[in-house]
């Protein structure tokens, strides 16, 4: 299994309210770079998660735990939610689905 990919795991803070304007500034978007190996989601996991087929979600296998809080991964230029999450010993594993 090769951890060769690269996901970034993305924290986003909301604008700030401007009561100059009455406008919300830009939301900001931190981003934490890890390589991971990812797949398709098994026809398995897909019953058990999403009780039934879903398009778009992979399983994102990383070697170590990712600890610090974040709102989404994107992988490429797609953006994915989690819906499942399980951490093993070393491994840490999630279920995404891709945001609509």
């Amino acid at each position: 299994m090769r951890y060769d990919t690269p996901v970034y795991f993305q924290k986003i803070t909301p604008g700030e309210y401007d009561p100059k304007t009455g406008n919300y500034a830009d939301d900001t978007v931190e981003e934490a770079m890890r390589y991971a190996s990812i797949m398709d989601t098994g026809t398995d996991m897909l019953k058990l998660v999403y009780d039934g087929p879903k398009q778009g979600s992979l399983t994102i296998q990383l070697q170590n735990h990712y600890e610090e809080p974040f709102d989404r991964i994107r992988v490429r230029n797609t953006l994915y939610n989690v819906d499942y999450s399980r951490e093993l010993r070393t491994k840490q594993v999630f279920v995404v689905s891709e945001v609509q």
